[in-house]
């Protein structure tokens, strides 16, 4: 019985993450101002990286989790980036 309730919500998971990744994708796409599609790239690389935990918990392999922790740290180096990049117009200095 508690593997069949862990089954589905991590099956809902998936699916919300899903949805959280398709709104983040049209806050990029749309966005009015550049803030706005740094945010939803931020948000997108965050429910990428939580759909790969997922998938790692829901298969059991360490895999998923590694490349969860590569994403979580390529995607804050990005998100940096390009805020250093808005405040000041340059990355490095």
């Amino acid at each position: 019985m508690s593997a069949r309730v862990l089954d589905l919500g991590l099956t809902a998971a998936l699916i919300l993450l899903g949805l959280a990744m398709v709104c983040a994708t049209f806050r990029i796409i749309r966005g009015p101002r550049a803030q706005d599609r740094i945010l939803g790239m931020d948000t997108l690389y965050l429910n990428g990286m939580l759909m790969a935990v997922v998938f790692g918990v829901r298969t059991g392999s360490d895999l998923y989790f590694e490349a969860a922790l590569v994403i979580g740290m390529l995607g804050f180096a990005a998100t940096v980036a390009l805020a250093k990049f808005l405040m000041r117009g340059e990355v490095i200095e």
